[in-house]
């Protein structure tokens, strides 16, 4: 577990009480610090403070969405404000708990997340498998292939890395940002259009006609999310 928090006493009372609780936990005072940190070796939670020397802790927050999207993040915070509430769920936060708080709850919101975090990965199998299987897909991301009912299909590399983003989240839905500056770059200044179009285009190659059900679904203004079931099956009634 990594707590982000620049107050030196509150960092070492929080690791004291983490231990305590059975857990193994590291601290950093940056948000540098904390994304070299993320990115090195993953924890299986984030608590963190939004007021850091070097920046605002959303960032980190930011970050852990975009590269780490199954870590949950707890912000501790002064700031209680609605707003920073909101801001610091929309950065990627899963939690948010204000000092002064009550090391009891925050103790029984970490299990809370934890036991989320487990349950998920129990469904999905491990979350950088280097194979993914569902909803009649095959997808190998070492090697970069997908077979659909067994036939191997052709994609390009842009709709091989919309798929797979896609189906590592498969069942929640994945926001047309995230999509474009994973698979783009997040400086990408061309038409979201492309991303429509590469849609499309994996819907045909993955055996969907217009207008039939499609194991990728269209969540409008949001972004797309990958079914775990191929919904045809439902319709044939298939186990």
């Amino acid at each position: 577990m990594l707590v982000v928090e620049d107050d030196a006493l509150i960092a070492s009372s929080l690791v004291r009480a983490l231990e305590a609780n059975g857990y193994d936990a590291t601290t950093c005072g940056t948000v540098a610090a904390a994304i070299i940190a993320l990115d090195r070796e993953p924890p299986d939670l984030v608590l963190l403070d939004l007021g850091l020397p070097d920046g605002d802790g959303a960032e980190v927050a930011i970050h852990a969405a975009r590269h780490h999207p199954a870590l949950p993040v707890i912000v501790l915070t002064a700031r209680d404000g609605e707003i920073d509430v909101v801001l610091s769920l929309e950065a990627g936060a899963v939690d948010y708990v204000v000092k002064p708080f009550r090391l009891a709850e925050l103790m029984a919101r970490i299990r809370s997340h934890i036991r989320l975090r487990e349950a998920i990965s129990a469904i999905d199998g491990a979350t950088n498998a280097d194979e993914i299987e569902l909803a009649g897909l095959r997808i190998e991301l070492g090697g970069r292939r997908v077979h659909v009912d067994g036939n191997e299909v052709a994609l390009r590399p842009k709709e091989f890395d919309v798929l797979a983003l896609l189906a590592r989240n498969a069942g929640s839905v994945v926001t047309r940002e995230q999509l474009i500056d994973d698979v783009w770059d997040e400086n990408w200044w061309g038409s979201t259009k492309t991303l429509d179009v590469h849609i499309n285009s994996l819907r045909r190659k993955l055996g969907e006609d217009a207008g039939t059900p499609s194991r990728i679904t269209t969540v409008r203004g949001v972004g797309y999310r990958l079914e775990r079931i191929d919904p045809r099956s439902a319709q044939r009634g298939d186990p």
